[in-house]
């Protein structure tokens, strides 16, 4: 037996020498955002700013490392997908909120989404926090098929997690803000939703913390002029915009936004470069008659939400926003 045993193991290592056997890379980590990096930076024009710190509501249980999602075959092996999940401690069945973290479509995790989710659940809502593919990982749209996976998810299994599976909304910071209204607003487009499955992927609301929604706005556009420094958005779209502007076309949730497009809440930060497509967005809700809200805190960083004094009012806007689309 033993000297099968080792044959085996002799065969093994022949074929992994002969290339025969792939042994799965590591999935690659970009580390070069974090929200201790992120105040270590603004503290110093914002010295009153602090670190939120992720405080478990005593209404709000939690369900950590769901596997939402498995992909069976990727040069990494296979690749399980997590969520973690926040519900209301007293029975009922609630409308239900996805909070997608940002860091340039290639940093950051689900856990620096942890404190919204806690303290929206804390209000009437079931919140899921959400591990989704990053660049270095797999270049768009792979990050879009793995958000509108979740609310595929949330929906088969709405009895389970308490959901009204009526009513579910998107909300991202940043990148993750324009993922949020990118999936918000292509349902039913095939290239997005992904599968066969036939699964509804629409929801009733839209939160954008942030978040461009225009890539091809000229401070998104215009970065690629060094080719030893690709923009953010090329490393996600695998493309510079000089190179094929109709992917960065594609990409940009303005692009589809129209009559269908459910009420969006917009929250920035005082630089205007975030603002990149919602001017535009706004006259086009504004056509159709489709609602909206718009606020600007004034005087903010980027990542505001990361940080007091600000947390606790982004929390306000949109506890408001969801009670006023998902409630009344």
């Amino acid at each position: 037996m033993k000297q099968l045993l080792a044959f085996i193991i002799f065969l093994y290592f022949c074929c992994l020498a002969s290339g025969q056997v792939k042994t799965p890379l590591p999935i690659p980590i970009d580390t070069s955002f974090t929200p201790y990096q992120a105040w270590s930076k603004i503290k110093v024009e914002f010295p009153e700013s602090s670190l939120v710190k992720p405080s478990l509501p005593v209404n709000v249980s939690v369900q950590k490392d769901i596997i939402y999602k498995t992909i069976a075959e990727t040069k990494y092996g296979k690749r399980d997908l997590h969520l973690d999940l926040y519900t209301p401690t007293e029975e009922g069945v609630y409308p239900a909120v996805i909070f997608i973290f940002g860091g340039g479509w290639r940093s950051g995790d689900k856990s620096m989404q942890w404190p919204l989710a806690m303290n929206v659940a804390a209000k009437g809502y079931v919140t899921a926090t959400l591990e989704y593919r990053l660049s270095p990982e797999a270049a768009y749209p792979a990050a879009v098929h793995d958000i509108k996976d979740v609310i595929k998810y949330l929906r088969i299994h709405a009895q389970e997690f308490n959901i009204d599976p009526d009513k579910i909304a998107v909300s991202g910071c940043s990148a993750g803000g324009q993922l949020a209204a990118l999936v918000g607003v292509t349902s039913g487009m095939k290239k997005f939703d992904g599968g066969e499955d036939n699964i509804p992927t629409h929801v009733k609301a839209i939160i954008d913390i942030d978040g461009i929604l225009d890539f091809t706005d000229p401070n998104e556009s215009g970065k690629d002029n060094d080719p030893n420094k690709p923009s953010a958005g090329k490393q996600w779209l695998g493309a510079s915009y000089q190179k094929d502007p109709e992917l960065w076309i594609e990409a940009s949730p303005l692009t589809y936004i129209g009559e269908s497009t459910p009420p969006m809440l917009f929250i920035n930060s005082a630089l205007p470069r975030f603002h990149a497509g919602r001017d535009s967005a706004i006259v086009i809700l504004d056509q159709y008659g489709v609602y909206y809200e718009v606020h600007t805190i004034p005087d903010t960083p980027h990542p505001f939400w990361l940080f007091h004094p600000w947390f606790e009012p982004t929390v306000m806007l949109v506890v408001d926003f969801l009670d006023k689309v998902l409630k009344e």
